[in-house]
């Protein structure tokens, strides 16, 4: 695939794109449980998992001719599957973004950064949380920023950029106390650990990147 190429991706090549994100977050199980279990439920893993294979199941069951319908499908899988307020949470992260969308047939920079801009302002409204508050919106505002200030860049160093961005948003959240969840309860105690949903957003990203990468 030439460079020009990656500057944007086929509705088939976003589907492939995140069937790789699917696997990796998948492959993370093990590490999204630790983290989740040392100030949360412990169950964060087990519910990723279950949402994003449920999700390259339904991806692989169908061809797409749009982009949204892939991101469409993706945040449906995770929200009927996962249940509980993270499959909401991360399912609105897919479907949120894409809600009176007109019809996308390929994806690039712009419409990547349009699209998790306008998830991470739907994931605002239902979840309440505001970026320091110890949740996924530490990692997903930042990549969201990296994501609209690298629009001259390619779709592959705006990736890198976003990922960078939302490894920095992880860090960030171990000086935080928590505001929601169980971890709430923990207060000073939840500090020095990183929030699970900030970790998988980061995973997310870095998986795109490599996929992207790779091509």
């Amino acid at each position: 695939m030439s460079t020009k190429t990656l500057n944007s991706l086929t509705a088939s090549q976003v589907k492939d794109m995140f069937l790789y994100v699917g696997e990796k977050v998948v492959e993370s199980k093990p590490l999204l449980t630790k983290i989740d279990s040392a100030i949360g439920d412990g169950d964060h893993g087990i519910g990723m998992s279950v949402g994003f294979t449920k999700a390259d199941e339904n991806l692989k069951a169908n061809e797409f001719t749009t982009v949204n319908e892939v991101f469409k499908t993706i945040g449906m899988s995770m929200i009927s599957s996962m249940g509980g307020a993270s499959g909401v949470i991360f399912g609105t992260m897919f479907v949120g973004g894409i809600k009176g969308l007109e019809a996308k047939e390929t994806l690039d920079l712009s419409l990547l950064a349009e699209i998790f801009e306008k998830a991470l302002d739907a994931i605002k409204v239902r979840g309440k949380a505001e970026l320091g508050d110890k949740t996924m919106i530490d990692a997903l505002q930042p990549a969201v920023e990296a994501l609209k200030a690298a629009q001259n860049d390619s779709f592959e160093e705006g990736l890198r950029k976003a990922e960078s961005a939302a490894l920095e948003g992880v860090e960030a959240t171990k000086d935080y106390i928590a505001k929601f969840g169980r971890a709430k309860s923990l207060g000073e105690r939840a500090v020095g650990h990183q929030d699970a949903g900030a970790t998988t957003v980061s995973i997310i990203f870095k998986s795109m990147k490599e996929w992207v990468e790779d091509q």
